[in-house]
């Protein structure tokens, strides 16, 4: 009887250390890949992106000496959910998400300047002041970056609402988180940030305001093509002599995508869907009124950079690109 006891207990040890060892294995597993989908995947990702080649032309057989490359990284649409809208759950999924890709490109990449190209929040415009200081509290967490990184960012129609929202208050309240410098220039480039959801053309105060800094950018960009700067140019230190970068958060006029190429391009039964102006674009007027101020400036060419849903290249009147949200975990990358 002792001995039938002995072994029943030996089978239920071996029975029990069978299950634990099974047990542990598939916490291995559940750990490994939770590992994998939630941190390295990132990693394995990202890794592939790399800056894009600089070729230096050689003229009589010696190779030409070209200015130091700005690596420059470009976001838009960050969309961090509010109080209203937002669920915890889906929250914390998004941020995490968004926080680990931006944070895996950053220590790979190491970009030295950084754009956000608006809509950095769902609910800017309508957020109360707490939800708002909330929702900067968190954004401030996710893209944490080294001081030695600029971070620039524009203002979108989530941020501060569409022309017919937006207030002077709202601004402020962006621009007192977000610099609101509109010329930022680093190692030769020069940067032109706009407020494209003030470019309504109605003359309001704020739309007037946004037309004056334009014209303003664009008479310093000029004065710094001059040999002899005239007296009409000031006293301050002059800006680098290249072709600017316009930056903001809708795209120019244009009637669809029909033009526009890229592999993230819409699909081709949406390319010819015609653009709502205001809305999806700027309207024709506005484009042109930003054409016309910069039209001045004898640069061979000028590099526009939006916000929209795709990546896509539109060769209108100068080269476009636009940028996709970084809900889809793009991250563009130039060398500038």
């Amino acid at each position: 009887m002792a001995t039938i006891r002995l072994w029943f207990g030996r089978q239920n040890f071996c029975l029990l250390k069978k299950r634990s060892f099974l047990l542990l294995k598939l916490i291995a597993v559940v750990f490994a890949v939770l590992l994998f989908c939630e941190f390295l995947i990132y990693y394995v990702v990202i890794f592939r992106c790399n800056w894009p080649e600089v070729k230096t032309p050689a003229y009589d057989g010696k190779q030409e000496t070209l200015d130091p490359v700005l690596k420059a990284m470009f976001l838009a649409d960050t969309h961090l959910l509010g109080e209203v809208r937002g669920h915890w759950l889906d929250k914390l999924r998004r941020e995490w998400q968004m926080e680990r890709a931006f944070q895996t490109a950053l220590w790979l990449l190491q970009p030295e300047v950084i754009f956000i190209l608006g809509d950095i929040f769902d609910e800017g415009k309508w957020s109360s002041s707490q939800a708002w200081a909330d929702d900067v509290k968190r954004f401030q967490k996710m893209f944490r970056h080294p001081q030695h990184v600029q971070l620039k960012v524009v203002a979108g129609n989530h941020d501060i609402g569409f022309h017919y929202q937006m207030n002077t208050y709202k601004i402020k309240r962006f621009e007192k988180v977000f610099n609101p410098e509109r010329l930022f220039s680093w190692k030769g480039v020069n940067f032109v940030m706009v407020n494209s959801v003030a470019l309504e053309g109605d003359s309001c105060n704020i739309c007037s305001e946004a037309e004056a800094e334009l014209i303003e950018i664009s008479h310093k960009l000029n004065c710094s093509r001059e040999e002899h700067r005239s007296s009409r140019c000031g006293d301050g230190p002059p800006l680098p002599a290249s072709a600017p970068v316009l930056v903001q958060h809708f795209p120019l006029y244009r009637r669809s995508d029909a033009n526009c190429s890229g592999e993230d391009a819409a699909p081709a039964d949406e390319r010819d869907i015609p653009f709502k102006e205001r809305y999806d674009v700027l309207s024709r007027e506005a484009s042109q009124k930003i054409i016309f101020d910069l039209r001045e400036l004898p640069w061979k060419r000028r590099l526009w950079l939006e916000h929209e849903p795709s990546l896509l290249r539109c060769f209108l009147l100068s080269r476009e690109w636009t940028v996709p949200a970084l809900l889809r975990l793009h991250l563009q990358i130039f060398q500038v």
